[in-house]
Protein backbone atom coordinates (compact mmCIF):
# COMPACT_ATOMS: atom_id res chain seq x y z
CA UNK A 1 0.00 0.00 0.00
CA UNK A 2 3.10 2.33 0.64
CA UNK A 3 3.63 1.95 -2.55
CA UNK A 4 0.44 2.71 -4.40
CA UNK A 5 0.49 5.82 -2.20
CA UNK A 6 3.70 6.70 -3.68
CA UNK A 7 2.96 6.43 -7.08
CA UNK A 8 -0.40 8.15 -6.20
CA UNK A 9 1.58 10.50 -4.75
CA UNK A 10 4.42 11.16 -7.25
CA UNK A 11 1.67 11.23 -10.24
CA UNK A 12 -0.20 14.16 -8.42
CA UNK A 13 2.98 15.80 -8.40
CA UNK A 14 3.79 15.39 -12.22
CA UNK A 15 0.75 16.10 -13.22
CA UNK A 16 1.04 19.43 -11.14
CA UNK A 17 3.42 21.16 -13.17
CA UNK A 18 1.78 20.05 -15.99
CA UNK A 19 -1.32 21.59 -15.06
CA UNK A 20 0.81 24.81 -14.45
CA UNK A 21 2.88 24.87 -17.48
CA UNK A 22 -0.06 24.43 -19.94
CA UNK A 23 -2.09 27.28 -17.75
CA UNK A 24 1.09 29.34 -18.30
CA UNK A 25 1.40 28.48 -21.96
CA UNK A 26 -2.59 29.66 -22.19
CA UNK A 27 -2.27 32.83 -20.82
CA UNK A 28 1.16 33.54 -22.52
CA UNK A 29 -1.40 32.61 -26.01
CA UNK A 30 -4.03 34.62 -24.96
CA UNK A 31 -1.32 38.01 -24.23
CA UNK A 32 0.50 38.62 -27.10
CA UNK A 33 3.54 40.52 -26.13
CA UNK A 34 4.09 42.68 -28.74
CA UNK A 35 0.29 44.09 -28.23
CA UNK A 36 1.32 44.77 -24.56
CA UNK A 37 4.09 46.76 -25.55
CA UNK A 38 2.19 48.97 -28.14
CA UNK A 39 -0.55 49.73 -25.50
CA UNK A 40 2.13 50.44 -22.76
CA UNK A 41 3.69 52.87 -25.47
CA UNK A 42 0.28 54.32 -26.62
CA UNK A 43 -0.87 54.61 -22.82
CA UNK A 44 2.70 56.82 -22.36
CA UNK A 45 2.18 58.83 -24.64
CA UNK A 46 -1.02 59.87 -23.89
CA UNK A 47 -0.04 60.26 -20.32
CA UNK A 48 2.56 62.70 -21.93
CA UNK A 49 0.39 64.16 -23.94
CA UNK A 50 -1.94 65.05 -20.99
CA UNK A 51 0.72 66.14 -18.69
CA UNK A 52 1.91 68.52 -21.92
CA UNK A 53 -1.23 70.37 -21.98
CA UNK A 54 -1.92 70.73 -18.06
CA UNK A 55 1.81 72.06 -18.10
CA UNK A 56 1.10 74.11 -20.65
CA UNK A 57 -2.32 75.30 -19.28
CA UNK A 58 -0.37 75.95 -15.75
CA UNK A 59 1.70 78.03 -17.43
CA UNK A 60 -0.17 80.55 -18.76
CA UNK A 61 -2.17 80.81 -15.57
CA UNK A 62 1.79 81.23 -14.18
CA UNK A 63 1.70 84.25 -16.56
CA UNK A 64 -1.89 85.30 -16.19
CA UNK A 65 -1.39 85.68 -12.21
CA UNK A 66 2.45 87.83 -13.01
CA UNK A 67 0.91 89.98 -15.00
CA UNK A 68 -2.04 90.94 -12.71
CA UNK A 69 0.29 91.10 -9.84
CA UNK A 70 2.45 93.62 -12.09
CA UNK A 71 -0.51 95.88 -12.51
CA UNK A 72 -1.73 95.67 -8.59
CA UNK A 73 1.95 96.42 -8.03
CA UNK A 74 1.96 99.41 -10.63
CA UNK A 75 -1.59 100.45 -9.38
CA UNK A 76 -0.46 100.34 -5.65
CA UNK A 77 2.49 102.71 -6.67
CA UNK A 78 0.40 105.00 -8.43
CA UNK A 79 -1.87 105.83 -5.45
CA UNK A 80 0.37 106.61 -3.01
CA UNK A 81 2.38 108.61 -5.35
CA UNK A 82 -1.22 110.62 -6.03
CA UNK A 83 -1.74 109.89 -2.22
CA UNK A 84 1.75 112.13 -1.97
CA UNK A 85 0.94 114.61 -4.47
CA UNK A 86 -2.14 115.51 -3.70
CA UNK A 87 -2.07 115.24 0.39
CA UNK A 88 -2.26 118.72 1.05
CA UNK A 89 -5.47 119.42 -1.12
CA UNK A 90 -7.96 120.17 1.64
CA UNK A 91 -5.04 121.94 3.61
CA UNK A 92 -4.17 124.08 0.74
CA UNK A 93 -7.73 124.74 -0.23
CA UNK A 94 -8.47 126.24 3.53
CA UNK A 95 -5.36 128.28 3.19
CA UNK A 96 -6.48 129.82 -0.09
CA UNK A 97 -9.50 132.18 2.06
CA UNK A 98 -6.81 133.59 4.04
CA UNK A 99 -4.55 134.89 1.10
CA UNK A 100 -8.06 135.78 -0.52
CA UNK A 101 -8.61 137.70 3.24
CA UNK A 102 -5.03 139.08 2.73
CA UNK A 103 -5.38 140.68 -0.71
CA UNK A 104 -8.65 142.29 0.34
CA UNK A 105 -6.76 144.28 3.37
CA UNK A 106 -4.09 145.31 1.10
CA UNK A 107 -6.88 146.40 -1.15
CA UNK A 108 -8.88 148.03 1.11
CA UNK A 109 -5.48 150.38 2.85
CA UNK A 110 -5.31 154.12 1.66
CA UNK A 111 -1.94 153.73 0.30
CA UNK A 112 -1.32 157.76 0.95
CA UNK A 113 -2.10 157.78 3.94
CA UNK A 114 1.14 157.45 5.98
CA UNK A 115 -0.40 155.87 9.45
CA UNK A 116 -1.57 153.34 6.83
CA UNK A 117 1.76 152.37 4.82
CA UNK A 118 3.38 150.74 7.81
CA UNK A 119 0.09 148.16 8.25
CA UNK A 120 0.59 147.84 4.30
CA UNK A 121 3.77 146.99 4.18
CA UNK A 122 3.19 144.56 6.58
CA UNK A 123 0.41 142.54 5.18
CA UNK A 124 2.32 142.76 1.73
CA UNK A 125 5.20 141.01 3.48
CA UNK A 126 2.88 138.78 5.16
CA UNK A 127 1.18 137.31 1.55
CA UNK A 128 4.46 137.56 -0.32
CA UNK A 129 5.59 134.97 2.62
CA UNK A 130 2.38 133.11 2.39
CA UNK A 131 2.26 132.66 -0.95
CA UNK A 132 6.15 131.51 -0.79
CA UNK A 133 5.45 128.64 1.24
CA UNK A 134 2.34 127.62 -0.82
CA UNK A 135 4.50 128.03 -3.80
CA UNK A 136 6.95 125.79 -1.95
CA UNK A 137 4.40 123.17 -1.22
CA UNK A 138 3.53 123.44 -5.44
CA UNK A 139 0.70 125.40 -4.62
CA UNK A 140 0.73 128.14 -8.00
CA UNK A 141 -2.12 130.40 -8.32
CA UNK A 142 -3.89 131.06 -11.51
CA UNK A 143 -3.91 134.78 -12.51
CA UNK A 144 -5.51 134.39 -16.44
CA UNK A 145 -5.99 138.36 -16.79
CA UNK A 146 -5.65 139.13 -20.79
CA UNK A 147 -5.29 135.55 -21.17
CA UNK A 148 -7.88 133.61 -23.41
CA UNK A 149 -10.84 132.14 -20.95
CA UNK A 150 -9.94 128.27 -20.42
CA UNK A 151 -12.58 126.49 -19.09
CA UNK A 152 -10.78 124.24 -17.41
CA UNK A 153 -8.90 126.29 -15.45
CA UNK A 154 -11.47 129.33 -15.15
CA UNK A 155 -15.04 130.34 -14.14
CA UNK A 156 -16.77 132.80 -15.80
CA UNK A 157 -18.52 135.11 -13.23
CA UNK A 158 -20.22 137.36 -16.16
CA UNK A 159 -19.57 138.03 -19.93
CA UNK A 160 -19.74 141.80 -20.74
CA UNK A 161 -19.33 142.93 -24.39
CA UNK A 162 -15.69 144.39 -25.03
CA UNK A 163 -14.54 145.68 -28.68
CA UNK A 164 -10.95 146.34 -27.56
CA UNK A 165 -9.99 142.84 -26.93
CA UNK A 166 -10.92 139.65 -28.29
CA UNK A 167 -14.02 137.70 -27.88
CA UNK A 168 -13.61 135.08 -24.80
CA UNK A 169 -10.89 136.67 -23.19
CA UNK A 170 -10.57 137.19 -19.45
CA UNK A 171 -10.73 140.82 -18.80
CA UNK A 172 -11.38 141.14 -14.97
CA UNK A 173 -9.95 138.51 -11.71
CA UNK A 174 -12.36 138.46 -9.32
CA UNK A 175 -10.49 135.62 -7.29
CA UNK A 176 -7.33 134.23 -8.34
CA UNK A 177 -7.80 130.48 -9.02
CA UNK A 178 -4.85 127.87 -7.59
CA UNK A 179 -3.19 124.30 -8.85
CA UNK A 180 -1.81 121.87 -6.58
CA UNK A 181 0.82 119.84 -8.81
CA UNK A 182 -0.81 120.42 -12.12
CA UNK A 183 -4.43 119.75 -10.44
CA UNK A 184 -7.23 122.78 -10.13
CA UNK A 185 -7.73 122.82 -6.59
CA UNK A 186 -10.05 126.15 -6.88
CA UNK A 187 -10.73 127.76 -10.51
CA UNK A 188 -10.24 131.64 -11.44
CA UNK A 189 -13.68 133.43 -11.07
CA UNK A 190 -13.44 135.57 -14.18
CA UNK A 191 -15.18 137.89 -16.73
CA UNK A 192 -15.02 137.14 -19.96
CA UNK A 193 -15.15 139.33 -23.13
CA UNK A 194 -17.43 138.97 -26.37
CA UNK A 195 -18.12 140.83 -29.46
CA UNK A 196 -19.84 144.14 -28.96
Amino acid sequence: MSQDTNQEETSAKSEQPEVNTEEKLQSEAEIDPSESTEDQEEQTVNEVEELQQKLSTLGEQLLREQAEMQNVRRRAQRDVESAHKFALEKFATELLSVVDNLERAIGAIDAEDESQKAVAEGLELTLKTFIDVLTKHSVVPVDPEGQPFDADLHQAVSMVPNAEVEPNTVINVFQKGYTLNGRLIRPAMVVVSTSA
